[in-house]
């Protein structure tokens, strides 16, 4: 077979409509013998799509549930919420359900964005470690500079600082950017060359670097990002009321907060890198539902609980997630189906993004509170004997 006959079907004038995805099907077909009925079936105009996929022939389809009410009392998310959770995992809805009525009838989830920023990290390469110290100091007093080249390139990004990390004759340069209400890593990243190509210009050295020194840490879990935060940290909380606990979780606050003391040694033991339950589970079904980019729930899963046994015999529940990258404009959250989940939860378009990050990290903390009781009270295993087995 020649090798044009191998390729993927292309139209460079408009590779997006109908007819060229319904070619690429009829070519995986052919190649594979795989019938691709339920994945040609789709609503939206595939003139949407660009932007978001290339060699588009349909969609994945994924099951989605409906959570709630979740009581919020944000600085931007504020009310009864009921939240799309896209996932194919049984028990999952029905877990965050219950997490979220115990939260509901203790009077709610406290929530708030407490920093919020995006980073790209290049490196430059000097001589010598002296070099490379003052090249570092060279960019403080040049700061202005750089920071008019870089927010030449964007609309909405604003530098807010530059961290700097030095080993041997290299100097780690990480810009941090406020984004607004989008995700931000390719508007950084442009911005951040910007600034990179007039450092190299106008440095005496006119040093060499390379774009990403790797600190950035795109879709990967690192400390840097738990201390000094990527994306937005924000904070959910909530006083878990002792008879509410009782009733819906069976299990005492007491109980709870023994467990606690055991599951933190085990996170220690284990290195992971957040000492609750589960947030990624919630994350990734929230992020497919509105369109997020799931790759990013490697970093924002990342999580501190905190709690407290109160003395009027009530559980203080608080998670904080330091790196939680969520948006409300571009990449897949104008696509059809995620935009009415934006719509569903008050969070499509600009401005929003900060509420959504806090209906993100209540979502999180009802999914802590239904899975560390149930692990607790014994039913982890019987709820998915129920719900999660297809027989």
């Amino acid at each position: 077979m020649e090798a044009a006959q191998r390729r993927v079907p292309r139209d460079r004038a408009d590779d997006y409509t109908a007819e060229m995805a319904s070619r690429r099907r009829e070519f995986a077909t052919r190649h594979t013998g795989a019938s691709l009925d339920h994945v040609g079936s789709f609503s939206g105009d595939p003139a949407q799509m660009r932007g978001n996929v290339e060699n588009f022939m349909g969609v994945a389809q994924v099951p989605m549930g409906l959570a709630g009410p979740l009581l919020i009392d944000g600085e931007h998310a504020q009310g009864e919420f009921y939240v799309p959770l896209a996932t194919s995992e049984g028990t999952l809805v029905a877990s965050y359900n219950r997490g979220m009525r115990a939260l509901s009838e203790s009077g709610g989830v406290r929530a708030t964005v407490v920093d919020d920023r995006m980073q790209r990290a290049p490196v430059f390469v000097l001589e010598s470690a002296l070099a490379a110290r003052d090249f570092g100091e060279w960019v403080q007093e040049h700061h202005e500079q750089i920071a008019e080249a870089a927010q030449r390139t964007t609309r909405i990004g604003r530098l807010i600082e530059i961290e700097q990390y030095a080993v041997g004759p290299l100097r780690y340069l990480r810009f941090d950017y406020a984004t607004g209400d989008a995700a931000g890593q390719n508007m950084v990243g442009r911005a951040t060359w910007a600034a990179c190509e007039w450092i190299r210009d106008n440095h005496p050295d006119h040093p060499r670097y390379v774009l990403s020194g790797a600190i950035d840490t795109d879709k990967k879990h690192s400390q840097i990002n738990t201390i000094h935060t990527r994306g937005k940290r924000v904070v959910a909380e909530a006083v878990l009321k002792a008879d509410v606990l009782e009733e819906i979780m069976h299990v005492s606050p007491s109980d709870l907060f023994r467990h606690r003391q055991i599951s933190q040694v085990g996170s220690f033991l284990a290195g992971a890198s957040n000492n609750g339950a589960h947030a990624a589970n919630g994350l990734t079904a929230l992020f497919i539902a509105t369109g997020q980019d799931v790759a990013n729930v490697a970093e924002s899963h990342s999580g501190i609980v905190y709690s407290q046994l109160l003395d009027s015999g009530d559980y203080y529940w608080s998670i904080t997630l330091p790196a939680l990258i969520v948006a409300t404009v571009g990449g897949g959250t104008g696509l059809p189906t995620q935009r009415e989940c934006l719509e569903m939860l008050g969070c499509a378009g600009p401005g929003k993004a900060a509420k959504l990050a806090e209906i993100c990290a209540a979502v999180v903390l009802a999914g802590e509170v239904s899975l560390s009781s149930a692990v607790l009270a014994g039913d982890w295993v019987t709820s998915h004997e129920e719900f999660g087995r297809n027989r």
